[in-house]
């Protein structure tokens, strides 16, 4: 499964991220990662969650994004939630349109695995392409 929280800069997307794995501890039995750009929120999440600072990292472009996911859903089988925050600026996507084969990518892994995905995406919601409407939540 995957969750996309949208919205502009400035409208709780983060804070709503954060609140969604914080409060899934509560309800799944595996293992909760979130990724973001810089260790900025590390406290704001409990500590169970493991927290990784993607920058730390030589990704540039979507093809290695999804590669390091795969390799941290490979690393850990107990994996059940991933949270990234900024999922375009991770995955180095300059345009909301150029997502769809990462989207699908990760919905075949999601699938597979039996992980659920929650992204936060900069873009209003009323510019969400047709083939991302269907995995957008409320933040």
């Amino acid at each position: 499964m995957i969750r996309l929280v949208a919205g502009d800069t400035g409208e709780g997307k983060t804070k709503a991220l954060i609140d969604m794995a914080n409060n899934a501890l509560t309800t799944t039995k595996g293992h909760i990662v979130y990724i973001d750009l810089d260790s900025s929120h590390m406290y704001d999440l409990r500590h169970e969650i493991r927290y990784i600072n993607i920058s730390d990292y030589p990704i540039a472009d979507y093809k290695e994004f999804f590669g390091f996911m795969c390799g941290i859903l490979s690393e850990d089988s107990d994996i059940t939630e991933v949270y990234a925050d900024g999922l375009l600026r991770q995955a180095h996507i300059d345009e909301i349109s150029k997502s769809d084969e990462l989207i699908k990518k990760l919905k075949a892994v999601s699938d597979k695995f039996d992980v659920r995905f929650v992204f936060s995406l900069t873009c209003d919601t009323c510019k969400v392409p047709d083939f991302l409407e269907e995995f957008l939540v409320k933040a």
